[in-house]
């Protein structure tokens, strides 16, 4: 994600615009297998102070988020916002410092026409596609909405 900026140059974020938001850690270190720290991710995806969580996933090395923006905040300082506060959690956990996370994130906004069930259901699903698990139902790192 070298250029993961210049991605994003002339976007616009919209205020209740829906996003699903991808981002993962750094050199891609499964570090979310520990079960405490993909949970205090979790509590920080729950608890944004600019996004409602409409869906999400925490896979072993990254994230998928669909969410709700309702602030004024962008969706890269909305990202970004949450991307520090998980790493200021785990690093005290662990008691290291530096990033956690790869640079960046890929982001999809979601059009009208969009099922947006459909989309929260591709990102729970995330574990039974990587062959974590058989069944959604076993996987403890997710959560939409509408379940």
């Amino acid at each position: 994600m070298a250029h993961s900026r210049d991605l994003r140059k002339g976007r616009l974020s919209l205020n209740n615009g829906i996003y699903l938001a991808t981002f993962a850690t750094k050199k891609r270190e499964p570090i979310f297998r520990d079960f405490y720290l993909a949970r205090s991710v979790i509590w920080h995806l729950n608890n944004s102070p600019h996004a409602d969580a409409l869906a999400y996933v925490v896979m072993p090395d990254h994230v998928h988020w669909l969410i709700q923006l309702r602030s004024a905040k962008s969706l890269s300082q909305t990202v970004q916002s949450t991307k520090i506060m998980c790493t200021k959690s785990i690093n005290m956990r662990l008691g290291r410092k530096g990033s956690i996370w790869q640079p960046g994130f890929h982001d999809h906004a979601l059009r009208h026409e969009e099922a947006l069930k459909g989309i929260a259901r591709y990102v729970v699903a995330n574990p039974v596609r990587a062959k974590l698990v058989k069944s959604v139902r076993d996987y403890p790192h997710w959560d939409a909405i509408w379940i």
